[in-house]
């Protein structure tokens, strides 16, 4: 068994046998996406089920795109319910964690939207195949200069 270090806030010890619960009762939601994205079938990336990051268990997780996906069902939707998402995405995004969330019905009923959307996320390199969706590679373009203050706009000039 590896030692953890004291800032782990991944798959933390004291949340492993919920974390087991939860894989062995996932909503119909969630058992049609790891069917997807199971066994890095999706673009090459590795998904893992109810990983733990802090306190918080996430539905499914990317580490290699730091990617979480977040399947909500209606208790989402609720104002309680909202705001802790809003919480919980906070942390995430503090941790440079992304946060895709998307309704159970888009599982089933806009599944290609939904890959696609996941594509669009991805931050190393665009979609393998665009799609209506996920926008082409020559549209995602990354800004390379150095960005140049305004009041020094006027005098800098264009790199060669």
């Amino acid at each position: 068994m590896r030692t953890r270090r004291k800032d782990d806030i991944n798959s933390l010890p004291h949340l492993r046998e919920f974390r087991k619960e939860l894989r062995k009762s996932l909503t119909p939601a969630e058992a049609t996406f790891w069917k997807l994205v199971k066994n890095s079938k999706f673009e090459g990336r590795k998904f893992v089920r109810q990983h733990s990051v802090g306190n918080y268990i996430l539905d499914f997780y990317c580490p290699s795109e730091r990617l979480a996906v977040e399947l909500d069902g209606s208790r989402h939707f609720s104002g309680q319910g909202a705001a802790q998402d809003r919480e919980r995405t906070a942390y995430l995004e503090s941790k440079d964690i992304r946060v895709v969330r998307f309704e159970n019905r888009n599982v089933f009923e806009e599944t290609e939207w939904m890959l696609d959307m996941l594509r669009a996320n991805f931050r190393f390199g665009p979609p393998t195949q665009p799609t209506e969706y996920a926008p082409h590679a020559s549209v995602r373009q990354v800004k390379t200069t150095p960005s140049v203050p305004a009041e020094d706009a006027e005098t800098a000039t264009p790199p060669s």
